[in-house]
């Protein structure tokens, strides 16, 4: 619960970096969460306004003692996103939407590990073109990262399909069943 009480600390004083760790455990939770909606919203829409609302209300956050609180508000926020945007829509929601259960994803450091290990084997550019997606989080596109690291888009999409390709035949040789792990 300390580390729960730091990490929001630091999100309500604006620390990007922080709500960023927070997101990694905090999407694949939100996403199960709306599986009932799937049909009626573009969920992907409710998850990125969701977590904008998350980011803009986290300073005004009160913590209520009890595991998981910024995540157990982010999952009520994005039901009443998704039952908003059905109601924007004209659709009828779904007729079983219940109040969806917080089950995070925790971090597995055996798994971190395996993944720091494949990553150092990676060769020079196929790494490059993984870690400029990375260092992106997503905030630019392949032609940006491409051009940065001096390359033409299908060099760059081709080095991140060969570090792809090296991270899983790596893990899967240190025994990581990959369809287990991701979900």
């Amino acid at each position: 619960m300390h580390e729960e009480l730091t990490q929001l600390a630091a999100i309500s004083t604006g620390d990007a970096a922080a709500f960023a760790r927070w997101c990694s455990t905090a999407e694949a939770p939100l996403r199960r969460a709306l599986r009932t909606f799937a049909a009626q919203v573009d969920t992907e829409a409710v998850v990125q306004e969701t977590l904008l609302r998350v980011w803009q209300v986290a300073p005004r956050f009160t913590h209520d003692g009890q595991p998981h609180a910024l995540l157990r508000f982010a999952v009520r926020t994005s039901r009443n996103v998704a039952l908003s945007e059905c109601r924007r829509r004209r659709v009828t929601p779904p007729e079983e939407a219940p109040e969806p259960t917080v089950a995070p994803i925790t971090p597995d450091p055996l798994l971190r590990a395996h993944l720091a290990r494949c990553r150092e084997k990676l060769p020079g550019a196929p790494r490059s073109a993984l870690q400029q997606r990375l260092d992106s989080g997503g905030a630019d596109d392949d032609t940006a990262l491409a051009a940065r690291l001096n390359m033409s888009l299908n060099t760059f999409l081709q080095n991140f399909t060969r570090a792809r390709r090296f991270l899983r035949e790596c893990l899967e040789k240190a025994g990581v069943n990959l369809a287990e792990e991701l979900p």
